[in-house]
């Protein structure tokens, strides 16, 4: 019974499902047909809106387009019609033109009879003016051979005359106005040559100190005094071998002097004596031993003074050799004058002439300051210092124009620049000026130098000295080739050389030291 009613039950499921099934395939077909049939009339619809709205689209354009036309049509017309007018103007402008032109064509073809007119008189007048000129060589020529039977000379002769005391005359004119223009040229050029050299000089204010022959060192106390000459006299004398000096010891309270005509042995002398005054150990081998350390360092000192001289200067670019040349001059003396005050005091100058002159201030700085270098090695070279100088400043690498104004600075050769002449000029207002410089002394030191350059003349010297203000020279041999009596007949040599040499007051003393030392080191 329930087998029944299950299989019964399932059967009316399934025949209901069939049903359901059928009846929504009918209705979805019947759904499909209707969406179709009204999308076609949706489309029908569609088509026939396009049709009416392109109808309507295709009158609006026919309108435009016969508006367009029309428009065009309007603007071509009126365009037309001004240009119409534009060629009727045109017309009655040439036709104006034409007329002119004819009755230019009349009037020039008028001129052109009157000037076939005034052609043909002309041409009788020509002729009239040939006959006449005809006439008138004829009276020259006549009058020409009556001046010349007068006076007794051609033509060729009288022109040449003519013309020679023409040229006499020019040249007299010429001469008068150019001796005229160099009278008044070279009296403005001496009176602005003045006014530079007067401004500069005002520009440049430097001491004009003449340097001495001696130095002053002070002592602590007088007992010092007996120190320094040491037992016998060695000290002193090992000192004045080592530095080349005349130190002298006498009244003086609490002071010695340092006599000797070269600065730089002078300047050695005084700070190897302080150095043993302080120290307070002074014996012949730490005088030998601070005179050495001393020399070495003064090599430095020399250099800090021609950096400090470019310094000041505002100079660069100086080779390191021209600059420790440069410090040497400081040691050095021209007639009592110091070389390196010289030199600075010559490129101010220059530079306040050159600034006169719109020249260049710098390169004349460095001419001025340069100028003079070769005092630095006249006493080593061959040569006058002007043509050493130009020589190291070639070699160095200084400008050409620099060279020359060293080279021509004391006319050796001409100067061919305007710096050159500054230069010579700024050399002689710093050497001439008041208490610039004295002649006695540097006298003096060439004579001092002479001897010393004699000595230095004979094989086996080591060093030589000339002390006492000239009135001894100190000879210093070697003792492994000069024995005692060589010693004694190099001193009668330089005897006899000076001499022959020298001129000099008084009497002069050679002393011909031969020292033999032997040094051992305890170890």
């Amino acid at each position: 019974m329930d087998t029944y009613r299950t299989v019964t039950y399932f059967g009316f499921a399934f025949l209901g499902g069939v049903f359901f099934f059928l009846f929504g395939y009918v209705l979805r077909k019947y759904t499909a047909k209707m969406k179709i049939k009204r999308a076609e009339e949706k489309a029908r619809n569609i088509i026939n809106d396009s049709k009416v709205e392109a109808e309507r689209r295709k009158r609006e354009s026919m309108l435009e387009a016969k508006d367009l036309s029309l428009k065009m049509r309007a603007e071509f017309e009126a365009e037309s019609k001004e240009r119409r007018k534009e060629i009727s103007a045109m017309e009655k402008r040439l036709l104006q033109k034409e007329e002119n032109i004819d009755r230019k064509m009349e009037f020039i073809e008028q001129r052109e009879r009157d000037v076939k007119k005034n052609e043909e008189k002309l041409h009788g007048k020509h002729n009239e003016l040939n006959r006449q000129k005809s006439d008138l060589d004829h009276l020259l020529q006549d009058e020409k051979k009556r001046l010349q039977e007068i006076s007794g000379m051609s033509k060729e002769q009288a022109k040449a005359l003519l013309v020679q005391k023409m040229e006499n005359e020019a040249r007299q004119e010429a001469a008068y106005t150019i001796k005229k223009v160099q009278e008044e040229t070279k009296d403005k050029a001496d009176r602005e040559a003045r006014k530079i050299i007067g401004l500069a000089i005002q520009k440049c204010a430097m001491d004009h100190t003449v340097d001495t022959t001696v130095s002053v060192v002070p002592l602590p106390s007088e007992e010092m005094k007996g120190r320094i000459i040491g037992r016998e006299g060695r000290n002193i004398r090992a000192l004045e071998m080592t530095t080349g000096v005349d130190i002298i010891i006498d009244d003086t309270p609490e002071a010695v002097i340092i006599s000797g005509f070269d600065k730089f042995r002078r300047e050695i002398a005084r700070i190897s004596l302080e150095r043993l005054i302080e120290d307070g150990r002074i014996h012949p081998g730490r005088i030998e031993e601070v005179v050495g350390k001393v020399k070495k360092e003064m090599e430095g000192v020399i250099k800090e003074e021609g950096e400090n001289t470019l310094l000041d200067l505002g100079i660069h670019g100086v080779h390191s050799e021209l600059v420790r040349l440069l410090g040497r001059l400081k040691f050095r003396t021209s007639y009592g004058q110091n070389v390196l005050q010289h030199s600075k005091e010559s490129a101010f100058l220059m530079a306040a002439m050159a600034g006169e002159l719109r020249l260049d201030i710098a390169l004349a700085k460095r001419i001025g300051v340069l100028h003079d270098i070769g005092k630095a090695v006249s006493h080593e070279m061959e040569g006058t210092h002007a043509q050493l100088g130009a020589e190291l400043a070639k070699r160095y690498g200084e400008p050409d124009t620099v060279v020359h104004a060293i080279a021509a600075h004391h006319g050796d050769i001409d100067p061919k620049t305007l710096l050159a002449v500054l230069a010579q000029a700024a050399d002689t207002i710093s050497a001439s000026r008041p208490g610039a410089r004295r002649e006695t002394l540097e006298s003096y030191i060439k004579r001092l130098d002479n001897l010393e350059a004699i000595a230095n003349e004979f094989s086996g010297v080591e060093k030589t000295y000339a002390i006492q203000a000239g009135r001894e020279i100190r000879v210093i041999v070697q003792p492994e080739k000069i024995d005692d009596a060589n010693a004694a007949v190099i001193a009668q040599e330089i005897k006899k050389k000076i001499e022959q040499t020298l001129q000099y007051p008084g009497q002069i003393k050679v002393v011909v030291i031969r020292e033999t030392r032997s040094i051992e080191y305890a170890k």
